[in-house]
């Protein structure tokens, strides 16, 4: 199946959402938070000097934006994005992506090492945001712990794990703390960004096999489709939330991606409409 390009140009793009009519998205090299609506019109919503990754909404509609590399956790004000929680003293190094609950509580994920100077991997954590800063950890020895979705109505959080090579579901206490541990699905590839369908199904983005591929829990696939480049995060929205936005780029290393700027939104029509958390 062909894709579409919505949106090209970009230096690395990461965390997309659906609201408003329009898909949020952090270009992450660039240091810039945008939105493209379905007919290319692209806006830029605010700068993260130390790059933005996930980005979540408070029940008041108050952008959460990850900044990576000083692990904060801004808050969109009308006098721009502030402080909202430091992440710093529960992560030693960047944190990524983030999935924000109906309630506002922020879960965040973090590399665990040094991922783009290639340093000895180390396994990370989720950490849990609550809506007044608080910061605690509520799942640990996940390795890369990267794309998350809230299923089940906000029962039941799912985690990609990169260098696990599966997604990792996890029980949502009523605290907001994490239990029953188990694994989703084993996975032939590296999963980055997920999104999750009607039917219970998680779309994932494999850079190295540059494809985005539907899960069922246990690992079977039922769709695939293939990009010329790697497919880092994707997301379901669109009026009826059956178009599937494939975010793409050649290379996942910041001097590079600044240069080449091959970062790209891609869409696909799908059967089954989005669902859950994002």
């Amino acid at each position: 199946m062909n894709t579409q390009v919505l949106f090209d140009g970009g230096a690395f793009l990461e965390g997309p959402r659906w609201r408003d009519g329009r898909l949020w998205f952090s270009d992450m090299h660039s240091r810039q938070i945008l939105t493209v609506d379905l007919a290319g019109n692209s806006e830029l919503i605010g700068t993260v000097p130390n790059r933005p990754s996930g980005l979540g909404w408070l029940p008041d509609g108050r952008l959460l934006a990850v900044s990576m590399q000083d692990r904060r956790l801004l808050r969109m004000e009308p006098t721009g994005l502030v402080e909202h929680a430091d992440m710093s003293g529960f992560a030693e190094h960047e944190c990524n992506d983030m999935v924000v609950d109906a309630l506002g509580r922020a879960y965040v994920g973090h590399f665990g090492f040094d991922h783009f100077n290639h340093r000895q991997f180390r396994p990370a954590s989720i950490l849990l945001v609550e809506p007044n800063g608080d910061v605690r950890v509520v799942a640990d020895d996940l390795k890369f712990p990267n794309g998350t979705v809230i299923a089940d109505d906000g029962h039941t959080l799912i985690v990609s794990e990169s260098y696990g090579r599966r997604l990792t579901a996890f029980d949502i206490n009523s605290d907001g703390s994490l239990g029953r541990r188990r694994t989703w699905a084993a996975l032939d590839m590296a999963p980055d960004g997920i999104c999750l369908d009607a039917k219970g199904c998680i779309w994932v983005a494999s850079p190295t096999e540059r494809a985005v591929v539907r899960v069922s829990e246990g690992g079977a696939i039922s769709r695939r489709i293939d990009v010329d480049r790697k497919a880092i995060a994707c997301m379901l929205g669109g009026s009826d939330r059956m178009w599937l936005f494939i975010l793409t780029s050649e290379t996942t290393q910041p001097e590079k991606a600044v240069a080449t700027r091959s970062a790209r939104i891609e869409t696909a029509r799908v059967e089954v409409p989005g669902a859950g958390l994002p």
